[in-house]
């Protein structure tokens, strides 16, 4: 795609049915505090453990070899075992991430499993208490999604489930009245994720521009998206319009089973002369302000 409309990876992840979820990650502050209140419970255990064991002493009973053995497992547990079980079970959270309101997930947005916990408790030994967690510090801060060498190897995010922002939500686009067959014609196998994300921003932002610019922007969209494409519009085809047929075509393409949204909740027509919405009972009308295609 020529045009870019804002398409950062932190707005959101497409699932493989082809929706877009928007949501905030964490960021460091939380992650930090989530971090010192699961550690201060991995100490408090691990003290309470070493007083049993001195208060056995003080018995004397004299647990020798295997009083050192279990303290080197107990410590391999509560560093390993403690973060690795709580995310496999508990979907995603540790005592620390709940009270904060984060949840682990992996980068399509699903539930993680043990492996993915696995591999972010054992690469969490290293950047979490190696170097005084500068490691991770560092690694939050470079990467545009705050992820850790952990969720880094093992294709993770941490969310926050508990903020002033809109909750998780999809979005799906339902083809325009009249073009239901062109829609279904259309050959998107060449769009990506990434261009069908462009595609997807600019028709939710639409609204907010100006009729030059919005005007402006779908035509540059449209025009890149029908090379991609070698698609060939219905004459006098309005470019914001090919460009919610394109998006519905890719979402029915990778999810044929779902059932879209009504048109009107996720693309509102702009109301400037010739991007007049048509009378539900009528077909679209057609526009004399449409683009021609590239050669």
């Amino acid at each position: 795609m020529v045009a870019r409309f804002g398409t950062s990876a932190r707005d959101g992840i497409v699932t493989p049915e082809a929706v877009l979820l928007e949501f905030d990650t964490a960021g460091l502050a939380s992650r930090l505090l989530a971090a010192f209140l699961d550690a201060a419970i991995q100490l408090l255990v691990l003290l309470g453990v070493l007083l049993g064991v001195y208060g056995l002493s003080e018995l004397g009973l004299d647990l020798g070899g295997l009083g050192t053995a279990f303290l080197y497992v107990l410590v391999f547990l509560l560093l390993f075992g403690y973060p690795a079980a709580f995310e496999t079970l508990w979907r995603g959270r540790t005592p620390g991430k709940a009270a904060l309101g984060l949840r682990v997930v992996t980068v399509e947005g699903g539930p993680i499993r043990f492996r993915h916990a696995a591999i972010r408790a054992m690469l969490g030994i290293f950047d979490k208490y190696l170097f005084t967690g500068m490691v991770g510090v560092l690694s939050v801060l470079a990467t545009r999604r705050n992820q850790r060498l952990g969720d880094l190897v093992g294709g993770t995010i941490v969310l926050r489930e508990r903020s002033g922002a809109k909750a998780p939500s999809a979005v799906r686009f339902a083809a325009p009245h009249g073009l239901e067959g062109y829609v279904a014609s259309l050959d998107v196998g060449r769009l990506g994720h990434e261009d069908y994300g462009t595609i997807r921003s600019f028709l939710l932002r639409a609204p907010s521009l100006s009729p030059a610019a919005r005007q402006h922007v779908a035509g540059q969209l449209a025009a890149s998206t029908v090379t991609r494409l070698h698609a060939v519009p219905p004459p006098g085809l309005p470019p914001e319009v090919f460009l919610v047929c394109v998006a519905a075509a890719h979402q029915h393409r990778n999810a044929p089973a779902a059932m879209p949204a009504p048109f009107e909740s996720v693309w509102a027509a702009p109301s400037s002369k010739g991007f007049a919405r048509p009378p539900s009972a009528a077909p679209p009308a057609r526009s004399h302000t449409g683009f021609t295609a590239p050669s």
